[in-house]
């Protein structure tokens, strides 16, 4: 039964997207963006497309070890990983938290900066004394989403990044999406439908973005 809703939320999501791609195409490449922040995050670093060497070494460990994994191993769309990896070179964090069911995810995560200490909370634990990079994967659980948000929003700090996937994808995420971006201590977030981005530097001026992703 859990097996078909996947099946079933993939081929909803599929009729979704192109709809969603149209209501968001004012909203590509940083146009009409004026913050030199946001904007250099937009063009270097989700439309960035530079084919890093790491793509394919990575792509070939997902496919070994996909075999010693569940059916959720390699869930996520080809897109979104190289996202995560792009993010986290990004971030360069010294803690890394994934936090949700674990996936091929991982090792885009882990790639993304070699000297992270890596944390997989699947449970509301491991949550180290400050969080500096959060992927927040399990949308169709949203009491554990908010739940955890709520755990590491007391660890953060000014240049913590939070990750949280599925932001568009039902009713109940979009309503926790709103809660995340309006709690006090979150400055600029990205809605990327597939991913919602979360920044903590109280020195910026808070803004939300809608990016076409």
């Amino acid at each position: 039964m859990e097996a078909h809703g996947k099946s079933m939320n993939g081929v909803r999501q599929c009729f979704v997207r192109p709809w969603v791609w149209l209501h968001r195409i004012g909203h590509r490449r940083g146009y009409g963006v004026h913050s030199p922040f946001a904007y250099n995050f937009i063009t270097r670093v989700v439309y960035e497309k530079t084919p890093y060497y790491k793509y394919q070494e990575l792509r070939e460990a997902e496919k070994e070890q996909a075999p010693l994994q569940d059916a959720r191993w390699g869930y996520e769309s080809l897109k979104v990983k190289r996202f995560l990896f792009r993010l986290v070179n990004f971030a360069q964090p010294q803690t890394l938290v994934d936090a949700g069911t674990l996936s091929a995810s991982s090792l885009y995560l882990k790639a993304g900066c070699l000297h992270a200490a890596y944390f997989q909370a699947s449970e509301r634990e491991s949550i180290p004394t400050f969080v500096d990079f959060l992927y927040l994967h399990d949308y169709r659980h949203p009491d554990y989403v908010k739940a955890m948000f709520d755990q590491c929003l007391s660890h953060v700090h000014d240049t913590s990044v939070f990750v949280v996937e599925g932001i568009g994808y039902t009713s109940s995420m979009r309503e926790l999406w709103k809660y995340m971006q309006q709690a006090e201590r979150v400055g600029i977030t990205f809605d990327l439908y597939d991913l919602g981005i979360l920044f903590f530097d109280s020195k910026k001026i808070k803004q939300d973005y809608v990016v076409n992703f």
